[in-house]
């Protein structure tokens, strides 16, 4: 699998790279829309040596002009193609155009696009509508989009899926399903998060050759996070080097996220782990994993011991938002110690702080997208909406670290925003979030700033449930099926 930059940009930003490359470097466009179609082409022979017959959907823009120089490349090739066009092709101006005549010169097929269109391809290469959408998609380019999906034939999407918003991830009314993504010049931020995950298939990426010299114009719009191992331990080393992880939560009826957050901050590699929980769960909730610390608490005033000992706090886990709950949290602020609030932790902030800034710097929320709807006073439709805008408003409404979940998930600081693409549809049931907050308020303990450690415990988190699924299937997975493979990769020094 190809090596993926790690820097991600909006897709404004790449055609301001791409204007630089021509105005600033001598870069001919149609030097640029050739270089594109040749490295579909290549993509395409790679993954599909057996095929013989390919249909090139091309629209009325460049992303239709790089289609007719796919479909060119194709007929020298030996292939049978036909070009699909949506509009009139002899409407094309400029680069598009030129692509156009030059596959016409060359005796190629072009049929206008019906609904009934009867499509008999091994291949499909979309060449609609690229990353220059910005309206929903109706009409004959739905209708097409909508033939595409209902074929059996292997899709290569140019630059986009088309359908699909550079900027959000998200489709806009309607959106190709390809089997791979070839997008050029930088890699857009809405490949990687939102809906993108169940349209873009496998990504791949082509520079087009432009000087490195051209991104320093550009401010990175995001990056991918990439496994950073940790360092091997010292043979002298003892728990204490490690931390001390206070777990607070398992209210009546919830006591399986706290041990669900505990066992996976152990499994991280803490050196030790406290949990704070209802009296009536501390005697029980340690029985198959006496590693754990159980103490029953109920009031702030039991809690303070532990706070003093705890080198990193994780609030929310089974918590519930009773009395108990909310006196609890208050009391947490008053440690000043690296802090971790998740699930109904998040859900009582507003509850106890009002309109009042968080008062930890070193803090970490880790929201789904209905929590981080209640945090910002908006719907989750509206929070999905556009997931890299909610998740810088979340940042700089609380500071600290933001992490919003979900596919391709976000975590904002003061410095970056970061998007992890481990992870799998599996991952969608109870527990897991309570596993998240666990790696990371071990990864914390270890050492690492609350950057690091969210970034990391995110990607671990994503790639140990990725391995369980390729040992098991994703239907049936539970958060206790991650823990031995968190451990292998916590101790994996290479790059996984």
């Amino acid at each position: 699998m190809q090596e993926l930059p790690i820097t991600l940009y909006r897709n404004e930003q790449v055609r301001e790279l791409e204007q630089i490359a021509m105005q600033q470097h001598g870069i001919n466009s149609f030097e640029l829309m050739n270089c594109a179609g040749y490295a579909v082409f290549q993509e395409l022979t790679r993954r599909c040596p057996d095929a013989q017959s390919v249909a090139v959907f091309c629209g009325a823009g460049n992303n239709g002009g790089d289609g007719y120089i796919i479909a060119s490349l194709l007929l020298r090739a030996g292939f049978t193609v036909c070009v699909v066009s949506i509009g009139d092709p002899e409407k094309l101006k400029g680069d598009a155009l030129t692509a156009y005549q030059h596959y016409l010169a060359a005796h190629g097929v072009l049929v206008p696009f019906q609904a009934d269109l009867d499509l008999n391809a091994d291949v499909i290469v979309d060449a609609l509508l690229g990353s220059g959408l910005n309206n929903p998609v109706t009409g004959r380019y739905a209708e097409a989009i909508a033939t595409i999906n209902n074929s059996p034939a292997f899709v290569l999407a140019v630059d986009m899926p088309s359908g699909l918003d550079a900027n959000t991830g998200n489709i806009m009314n309607a959106a190709v399903k390809a089997d791979v993504t070839m997008t050029f010049i930088a890699l857009k931020q809405g490949l990687f998060t939102g809906q993108a995950a169940d349209y873009c298939g496998e990504l791949c990426y082509a520079s087009l050759a432009i000087p490195e010299a051209v991104f320093a114009s550009q401010t990175v719009a995001a990056v991918r996070v990439i496994h950073k191992p940790l360092l091997g331990r010292r043979r002298s080393t003892h728990k204490g080097d490690y931390g001390h992880v206070l777990i607070i939560g398992g209210d009546h009826g919830y006591s399986g996220a706290a041990r669900l957050a505990g066992q996976a901050a152990l499994r991280t590699g803490a050196g030790l782990v406290s949990i704070a929980t209802r009296s009536s769960h501390a005697d029980v909730m340690n029985i198959d994993c006496p590693e754990l610390m159980c103490h029953g608490v109920e009031t702030a005033e039991q809690l303070m011991p532990l706070l003093e000992k705890a080198s990193v706090i994780a609030i929310g886990t089974g918590l519930g938002q009773s009395d108990w709950a909310s006196e609890l949290l208050t009391a947490v602020f008053v440690a000043q110690k690296p802090l971790i609030i998740d699930a109904d932790g998040l859900n009582l902030l507003g509850k106890i702080l009002g309109n009042k800034e968080i008062p930890i710097h070193d803090c970490i929320l880790t929201p789904h997208p209905a929590e981080a709807a209640r945090l910002l006073n908006c719907t989750t439709a509206a929070i999905q909406q556009d997931r890299f805008a909610a998740v810088k408003a979340l940042q700089t409404k609380y500071h600290g670290v933001t992490l919003l979940k979900g596919s391709g998930t976000l975590i904002a600081s003061s410095e970056e925003v970061a998007v992890s693409n481990t992870g799998n549809a599996g991952m969608a049931s109870g527990g897991m979030g309570d596993v998240l907050t666990g790696v990371i308020a071990g990864l914390v303990a270890q050492g690492l700033s609350i950057q690091e450690a969210t970034q990391q415990g995110v990607y671990l988190h994503g790639k140990a449930a990725d391995q369980a699924v390729e040992a098991g299937g994703e239907r049936g997975l539970i958060a206790s099926d991650l823990m031995p493979y968190l451990r292998r990769n916590m101790n994996d020094l290479s790059s996984i």
